[in-house]
């Protein structure tokens, strides 16, 4: 594992931020290494080198915002859920701000299914008077 680390560290480039950024092969905005044949994310195996193991189920939050970085005192083990709830998609802000997508306030309109989900009652009943008229046209 050090000749790795030794490979990854010495290929990381400071900026002013803090951050630890990746140069090499992305996908999807992370950085990759390939580790023994495989394809491994360089802010996992930093964060497990110097901060320990990833606790299961649960996955890096980038607090810095940057997925290149692999600086591992810029990410955070979170639930899943709270790594797209913290993101930056649409219905996460939305969420954030106490109201579904369209704008309805979750306080009066918002609902969680038995699996945990939430949905906004009023979107939801749009929805199924649109799917209904369209399954009787």
């Amino acid at each position: 594992m050090t000749d790795v680390m030794d490979r990854l560290i010495s290929r990381l480039v400071l900026d002013e931020s803090g951050c630890w950024l990746w140069p090499g092969a992305v996908s999807r905005g992370y950085g990759q290494l390939g580790v023994g044949g495989k394809l491994k994310r360089v802010h996992r195996l930093t964060y497990e080198y110097f901060r320990g193991v990833i606790p299961e189920g649960l996955t890096l939050d980038h607090l810095c915002r940057v997925r290149r970085c692999a600086n591992p005192w810029h990410c955070e083990p979170v639930t899943n859920r709270e790594n797209t709830l913290r993101g930056e998609h649409p219905s996460a802000i939305a969420y954030r701000e106490g109201r579904c997508k369209r704008g309805h306030p979750y306080e009066q309109h918002g609902r969680t299914d038995a699996h945990g989900h939430h949905y906004c009652r009023l979107c939801k009943s749009e929805w199924q008077r649109a799917n209904r008229a369209a399954v009787a046209a």
